[in-house]
């Protein structure tokens, strides 16, 4: 199966965000990732609910939103209601990640789990059963145009292992360009997150082909 692309409009045009997803929907991307910051939990403001409702029907193309905000409970009905169709929250932010797991799920979305790159793979071993994606962080949250670090192939393959036979996506955001995605791709990845190698040139289509195809 081909991998999936989510291109993170945190690189988009902010002043055109409901064109730069038709955009980016049309030159073939899978996924639409929203990375939602709040100031406290990375060093970063971005999109709130309200922006997430105006873009949404601009395509049909899922929702990925990221939610790297601390607490994120509150807030997990909002994003829901705004039109998240998969909402993943950050293990290093949640004490009770079980909850917001199952809190996600009783909205009647996707759940995911994400990690930052110092978390090891086991505090996501008790919510396998209850989630559709695991977001390993290639980059320090809060910033995009940083570079992918390396430690991260190895996480990404054990974290594959750990899933085993269960229907899991693997997502991996920071740092994903043509050049590197194939070893993404074969650490284990089904997802791929891209902002500036999609947004970096106004020919998506071909930016995102890049990424798909890329090879060693």
């Amino acid at each position: 199966m081909s991998v999936l692309i989510a291109p993170s409009i945190l690189s988009a045009d902010f002043a055109q965000l409901g064109p730069e997803v038709k955009a980016i929907d049309e030159a073939g991307c899978d996924w639409i990732h929203i990375d939602v910051m709040d100031g406290h939990f990375v060093p970063n403001l971005t999109f709130g609910p309200p922006v997430i409702k105006a873009i949404r029907p601009w395509t049909k193309k899922t929702f990925d939103v990221h939610l790297m905000i601390d607490p994120a409970q509150p807030y997990l009905e909002d994003y829901a209601k705004a039109g998240a169709d998969l909402i993943t929250v950050h293990a290093e932010a949640d004490k009770h990640l079980h909850r917001s797991v199952q809190a996600i799920k009783g909205l009647g979305k996707k759940a995911g789990v994400s990690l930052n790159p110092h978390t090891p793979e086991n505090v996501i071993e008790y919510v396998l059963d209850d989630i559709d994606m695991v977001l390993v962080m290639s980059v320090n949250p809060g910033f995009g145009g940083q570079s992918f670090i390396p430690s991260q192939l190895e996480k990404i393959a054990r974290i594959k292992k750990m899933i085993g036979d269960r229907k899991i996506d693997i997502q991996v955001d920071g740092g994903v360009t043509a050049d590197n995605a194939w070893k993404v791709i074969a650490a284990g990845a089904t997802c791929l997150v891209a902002g500036s190698a999609v947004f970096k040139t106004k020919d998506y289509a071909a930016n995102i082909a890049a990424i798909r195809n890329s090879r060693g």
